[in-house]
């Protein structure tokens, strides 16, 4: 595992080696094993501390997206305790997480994801050369800038919240900081700089206004032509190559999507509660499940550990959650063989089903119809799921698209600060009460449960995209969104299957992953892939 590699990898609620196993049969997947191989237990160090203790603790689950645990943690309490948030510090919460997530697009897609494109397998595409020069890892035109300029966004993170990453500065009733007119100003140099450097001259190749205005797959690919700057641009360039090297073509995965939602329009969620979450929302919730929207509703999320090796078997609502570790030995008895939990959601009309967390999930989300004025309304990913299908060239879409979008937010938000106002209201402490705070981290929801008695955690739960994503079976045996997606990929040579790492980057799951590839009709190892490593 190489030194970028460490650097941009997160480390998950799980992290540690994602051992995942697949059987290839004539050069096609057709069964996969996500093994989540570490244990961590966070739930078990926050059982009986301070409530406040999650602000401190949770950040440390991951080494690139700690601002959203922050984030998540905070409201988890802000509900339970039932504080008042002033507007300015909603705004404040808001800028720092879509900060944090504008790092992430550009750092993971060059330094992760866009480096399998230089793979030789791809060498008989006439794109072939030009995608070397572009993404060919440290050496890369547009890996070097890609890499280098996304460090920029979680400036402004550090202006407001004192440090990236593990910053603490969310706190119940608001922020612990009180910006100045010069930390204002220069938030927008640094973000212009970004945009002007990076996201608008070397993505786009136009600007930010003129991307938005693409709304359907129909419009994209009119974009690609419309001239020579987009058309030459990095996002005009992978639109064209994963096209004629076949992204568009697998790891579709479930196919059902689970969004809980980020950003808060400030007047809305003066007072945070559970109920009044939805509405409050400006990046919406949602589930899409079957080809249906239905409203995203936490109490119907679960945890199964029928796989998983803690004991029982069956569900349980996160707020009923239990974390009882087992020996992995006697788990593998029992037909465990995972570390991850399994989320499940449970659709009606369905029950209990797998979910695919992350940025087509929140995109897919935003298609919804019915839109209040204040929330994103973006049919663009529903068209493209309508005409070609999730896949992993369109997974990747998503994660990009929100990168325009989610700057144009940030500089509406710095407008709207009021350098006179609060930023902090203190909360009631009350001895017992039951929280539920989620984010959108850049890979997907990211939620905590909390319960409270006698002023101490009684339990705490975290349900992390990852989880969402790489989760194993179920008590029904049926596939996660991971092991779902991996089913049906080609595979053109066994020793080397880079379409799995496709697979596997696709999902940006905190994890460094091991392919195991195995022969259907032998049984016999074929090969092993690093998905994390820079091979």
């Amino acid at each position: 595992m190489s030194s970028v590699d460490l650097f941009v990898s997160p480390l998950g609620r799980v992290e540690g080696d994602l051992d995942v196993r697949v059987t290839i049969t004539d050069g096609v997947v057709t069964s996969a094993w996500t093994e989540a191989a570490m244990f961590r237990g966070f739930e078990i160090i926050l059982q009986g501390k301070d409530p406040q203790a999650g602000l401190i603790v949770t950040p440390r689950i991951c080494g690139i997206c700690g601002g959203s645990h922050l984030y998540k943690a905070c409201y988890a309490l802000d509900t339970a305790w039932s504080t008042h948030v002033p507007q300015n510090a909603t705004l404040i919460r808001n800028i720092a997480q879509a900060c944090e997530t504008l790092q992430s697009i550009p750092r993971y897609f060059y330094a992760l994801f866009a480096v399998d494109l230089t793979n030789k397998i791809y060498a008989k595409s006439p794109m072939y050369d030009e995608a070397v020069r572009r993404f060919a890892p440290y050496v890369g035109t547009a890996y070097q800038k890609g890499v280098v300029l996304s460090n920029k966004p979680v400036e402004v993170y550090a202006l407001f919240g004192g440090q990236w990453p593990h910053s603490s500065f969310m706190v119940p009733g608001g922020v612990m900081s009180a910006p100045s007119l010069t930390d204002i100003t220069r938030a927008y140099a640094i973000l212009n700089h970004w945009k002007d450097n990076w996201l608008e001259k070397e993505w786009l190749g136009c600007s930010i206004e003129r991307w938005l205005e693409v709304k359907s797959w129909d419009d994209m690919q009119a974009w690609v032509e419309e001239n020579e700057s987009q058309r030459e641009s990095d996002c005009g360039f992978f639109i064209r190559y994963c096209l004629d090297i076949g992204l568009d073509k697998y790891g579709a995965g479930a196919g059902n999507f689970i969004a809980t939602g980020t950003y808060f329009e400030p007047e809305l969620y003066e007072n945070p509660t559970i109920d009044g979450r939805n509405a409050a929302l400006i990046n919406r919730s949602g589930i899409y499940a079957n080809g249906q929207f239905s409203e995203f509703d936490h109490m119907r999320v679960s945890e199964d550990v029928s796989h998983s090796f803690y004991e029982g078997t069956g569900t349980r609502h996160p707020w009923e959650g239990e974390t009882k570790p087992i020996d992995p030995l006697d788990g593998r008895k029992q037909e465990k063989y995972s570390w991850a939990k399994s989320p499940r959601y449970n659709v009606e009309g369905l029950g209990y089903v797998p979910l695919e967390a992350g940025p087509l999930a929140r995109r897919v989300a935003a298609g919804a119809p019915d839109a209040a004025g204040h929330q994103d309304y973006d049919p663009l990913f529903v068209d493209m799921i309508e005409n070609l299908g999730p896949s992993v060239f369109v997974r990747q879409m998503a994660r990009m698209h929100e990168a325009p979008k989610y700057l144009n937010w940030i500089m509406k938000w710095l407008s709207e600060i009021d350098l006179h106002g609060s930023f902090y209201d203190k909360p009631v402490e009350h001895a017992s009460g039951k929280g539920f705070g989620s984010t959108e981290a850049a890979r997907g929801s990211l939620s905590d449960w909390i319960v409270i008695e006698d002023n101490k955690i009684a339990n705490y739960q975290v349900v992390t995209p990852t989880a969402w994503n790489i989760g194993p079976r179920d008590s029904a045996d049926t596939l996660g969104p991971m092991e779902q997606a991996l089913v049906g990929s080609p595979i053109q040579d066994q020793n080397d299957p880079v379409e799995i790492g496709h697979v596997a980057r696709s999902f940006d799951s905190c994890l460094v992953c091991t392919v195991h590839a195995y022969d259907g009709k032998s049984g016999k190892e074929l090969s092993k892939f690093v998905i994390n490593g820079m091979v």
